[in-house]
């Protein structure tokens, strides 16, 4: 059977950030990964750039990964609205579990302090409650971060993790954005378990099939 992982991302990026080395490797070993975005975030895009830019470079960002453009999906959710949103997020999730059934599921951490990853997360956690689900990284939105997992990386991987997430050509002013950031958190989190790179993640359920 098919094996299905499904990357859930508040906004494009978050998902390429958190869990963007582990994707490329996971789809190394056969892995179908599909990608969900809740939101394009139009109403954050600096006036410079058209409003839909977001849409234009996650399926860049994503195709960049290994991920087909018909598993790159991405939703209509206002940016900061999360909250007063969250049940038609939820039987939107819902519908996602049906349609997938998938053996992971990446998503923010549970301690995550931006409205919209934590609805994502918590929502999460009731959709896919029987699944194995992993928490990811965002270093600058989480006041605390076990680290409880790690998905060891090679060169390449973390090198194309980097590649996707310079696709997002209109969020390089973002101080988390540089080549310099992505590569020493790898780095960090390889040290920690004697390793040369790695991305971490919190263990919000694991299902061992």
């Amino acid at each position: 059977m098919e094996k299905i992982v499904l990357v859930l991302a508040p906004h494009t990026d978050d998902g390429e950030f958190g869990c963007g080395g582990t994707v490329v490797k996971l789809i190394s070993q056969g892995y179908r990964v599909v990608y969900v975005a809740f939101s394009a975030a139009e109403q954050s895009v600096l006036p410079q750039f058209p409003k839909d830019i977001l849409r234009h470079e996650v399926l860049e960002a994503t195709s960049t990964l290994g991920i087909k453009a018909a598993d790159c999906i991405v939703l209509n959710f206002a940016v900061r609205k999360f909250p007063e949103l969250r049940q038609d997020i939820l039987e939107k999730m819902v519908l996602l579990n049906k349609e997938y059934q998938p053996e992971i599921v990446f998503l923010p951490s549970a301690n995550d302090t931006h409205q919209d990853h934590l609805v994502i997360a918590q929502e999460g956690f009731r959709a896919f409650k029987k699944t194995t689900m992993l928490g990811y990284e965002v270093p600058w939105n989480n006041l605390n971060f076990r680290t409880t997992c790690f998905y060891v990386l090679a060169e390449a991987q973390l090198q194309t993790k980097i590649n996707a997430l310079q696709c997002y050509r209109s969020q390089q002013h973002r101080s988390y954005a540089t080549e310099e950031f992505i590569r020493s958190l790898a780095i960090t989190r390889g040290t920690q378990i004697s390793q040369r790179y790695a991305e971490v993640f919190e263990v919000m359920r694991l299902i061992n099939k």
